[in-house]
């Protein structure tokens, strides 16, 4: 059995009920919204009030939402971002989901290996400034894994800087958290939300482009965001965005299909403004 099938398992038995007695009253379509993805969290982050929960405390893969905490860790050192890093051999994955359009010898700034890591989800630039980091890959992940204790992650465990390994955990309450201190850091909430950036690769410039379709679209006024996706994980998304004029924070893991996390977005985001407020989905005031 792959972990992937285990974990779907587990999502079954999580969230499965014996069938509800037949006087059991039909809850209104406006209790909870029409999500898709297996795990949920979303929260006002102006009181920390969560509005809508489901598995939010089980531990996942997390892919490239990893991307967040490599980022941080990075501008924690105060390296020089202009610094021009070369894109080796010791940066190439092997296996499904590990393309990359860096080729060996690609050189391009700090800067702009964490902006294609951020909004292109680019695993070779990842990989490329963790290998950089003062004392190299294993001080970086270590200093993930602590930066993780400090910021309150009691259930996140990090092996990589890439996310491209399945032992990179988290839940969505720690991840709630990873998303709030990546949104007070200003070059995060640049290089996240870039629509695209272009860079020189050998003689050719090329352009990407960001991996969340809703940053083109300004009235979800996104602030921070960072999608993911590995067939362990399934695909994911983590963001703030200003509902209603509320810093609201979304984390949406394992989901199916290229469009359900986004989708689950839009739902989640109607569902709030049919209610007109922002109470909590179940279970009387909550915070996180």
């Amino acid at each position: 059995m792959n972990r992937r099938h285990a974990l779907r398992l587990m999502a079954a038995s999580t969230v499965f009920s014996p069938p509800a007695l037949a006087s059991t009253p039909r809850k209104s379509r406006h209790d909870e919204p029409d999500v898709r993805s297996n795990t949920v969290l979303v929260l006002d982050r102006t009181d920390r009030s969560v509005i809508f929960s489901r598995r939010a405390d089980v531990a996942l893969p997390i892919a490239s939402i990893t991307k967040l905490m490599t980022a941080l860790v990075v501008l924690d050192a105060d390296q020089p971002m202009d610094e021009m890093l070369e894109v080796t051999a010791a940066d190439k994955a092997v296996g499904r989901g590990t393309f990359s359009r860096l080729a060996v010898g690609t050189k391009l700034s700090r800067s702009d290996l964490m902006c294609l890591a951020l909004m292109s989800s680019e695993n070779r630039a990842a990989h490329a400034l963790g290998r950089s980091y003062p004392g190299g890959e294993t001080v970086f992940v270590r200093t993930m894994n602590m930066k993780a204790r400090t910021l309150g992650m009691k259930h996140t465990s990090f092996v990589d800087p890439s996310g491209l390994s399945s032992e990179n955990v988290s839940t969505a309450t720690d991840l709630s958290q990873l998303v709030i201190a990546a949104s007070q850091n200003a070059a995060v909430r640049e290089y996240s939300t870039c629509k695209s950036h272009e860079v020189k690769v050998g003689r050719k410039m090329l352009t990407f482009r960001n991996t969340n379709s809703l940053v083109s679209n300004a009235a979800w006024g996104i602030t921070v965001q960072k999608t993911g996706y590995i067939e362990e994980a399934g695909r994911c998304l983590v963001m703030q965005a200003n509902i209603e004029g509320r810093p609201i924070v979304f984390v949406l893991l394992d989901s199916f299909g290229k469009y359900t996390r986004t989708a689950d977005a839009k739902r989640i985001r109607q569902w709030m403004e049919t209610r007109g407020d922002t109470r909590t989905a179940r279970g009387g005031p909550e915070k996180a």
